[in-house]
């Protein structure tokens, strides 16, 4: 699927959107009043980036959740016209 995270599987979930009228009760009002209720998607904040999967990187997209907790290791970027000394041994 498109908006899901690579990671936990988090994808858009339905839920309602609430209008509501009046002055709650705790602060002297007759009480709230729902007005109208519409239907609508609450999406994951997905962020396409490069994750590094053994030797090569791979794109993919990941919630911002995954990214800050670091279960996301992303790709090992090097200098441009550098030699690796592993490689080079």
């Amino acid at each position: 699927m498109g908006a899901e995270c690579a990671i936990c599987g988090k994808k858009p979930v339905k839920g309602n959107q609430k209008v509501e009228r009046g002055k709650p009760k705790y602060l002297g009002g007759n009480g709230r009043k729902t007005t109208g209720i519409c239907r609508r998607w609450y999406r994951p904040n997905l962020q396409s980036l490069r994750m590094q999967v053994g030797e090569t990187s791979q794109r993919v997209k990941v919630c911002v959740q995954c990214v800050r907790t670091g279960l996301v290791v992303k790709r090992i970027v090097r200098k441009p016209f550098t030699i690796d000394e592993k490689s080079s041994s």
